[in-house]
């Protein structure tokens, strides 16, 4: 697989940036696409035009089936290591951007699949399209793209241990019944559920929501949950204080005191 492909693609509707990956059928990830979407990530943080992101995969029956299975066999531990590293880092910065992410599982969300759709911040899966889990303990491994941090901080240490050990998947109902996915969305096509997640995406976008201050609560409870509890309200305090200084907030005041609705720009 070369550099060449076209891995992960990257487009813009009304300002929200749809992120999609792009090697069905099962969107399996390889180092090539973790640079990919490392660029686009990037890319969508320094866009100015973008408020929310969306991130899917291409195709009907998965949204990501992890690594590349066949990749690892071929490669050295070394290689693996720096793969899993860089693995870790492209999520990192996907959950640390200051833009909400909104997972849109169109199929199969397992393994490093899953890893992938917890470092988004609201997962909404299609109904009647397939598993989630971390079954990495049958291939004798662990969940190594955050899937043993992200999903015990999701869920709680003993049903997280309980499911990786276990090496299970689970349904979408049995998912959103743990908090593990927020919505599940009826849609006859791929393509009607991508409007969906992009239309319910759009919410959050200027003129309807203060972007901004969208961003910046993520930004709070991202980064603040890690922190003791005075540090994380010490950085709640800095984001309110960038927000005050913003156009939004302005103009949100404005509006609660003349009694109309407010006209946000994400400023």
């Amino acid at each position: 697989m070369s550099d060449s492909q076209t891995l992960v693609s990257y487009d813009v509707h009304d300002g929200v940036g749809l992120i999609t990956l792009t090697n069905a059928p099962a969107n399996a990830y390889s180092y090539e696409m973790m640079r990919q979407l490392d660029a686009v990530i990037l890319k969508a943080r320094m866009d100015e035009s973008v408020h929310v992101l969306v991130l899917t995969g291409e195709g009907e029956k998965f949204f990501c089936a992890g690594a590349d299975i066949a990749m690892l066999g071929e490669v050295t531990p070394a290689f693996k290591y720096a793969f899993c590293l860089h693995a870790n880092e492209t999520l990192n910065r996907l959950e640390q951007t200051p833009k909400l992410v909104i997972g849109a599982l169109n199929g199969h969300c397992v393994g490093g699949g899953l890893e992938v759709a917890m470092a988004c911040d609201i997962r909404i899966a299609r109904a009647g399209r397939g598993k989630i889990g971390l079954p990495e303990v049958h291939l004798g491994v662990l969940p190594g793209t955050g899937g043993t941090q992200r999903l015990a901080r999701l869920l709680g240490k003993a049903k997280a241990l309980e499911l990786m050990v276990g090496g299970q998947n689970l349904s979408l109902e049995d998912a959103k019944g743990l908090g593990l996915v927020n919505q599940i969305a009826e849609a006859e096509s791929g393509e009607a559920f991508t409007e969906h997640v992009l239309n319910y995406a759009r919410q959050f976008c200027p003129p309807n929501a203060a972007s901004k201050a969208v961003g910046l609560i993520k930004r709070a409870c991202q980064s603040g949950v890690e922190a003791s509890f005075e540090v994380g309200l010490a950085l709640e305090r800095e984001l309110q204080q960038q927000l005050f200084n913003s156009d939004d907030a302005a103009e949100g005041i404005r509006a609660y005191n003349e009694r109309r609705k407010p006209e946000f720009k994400g400023r």
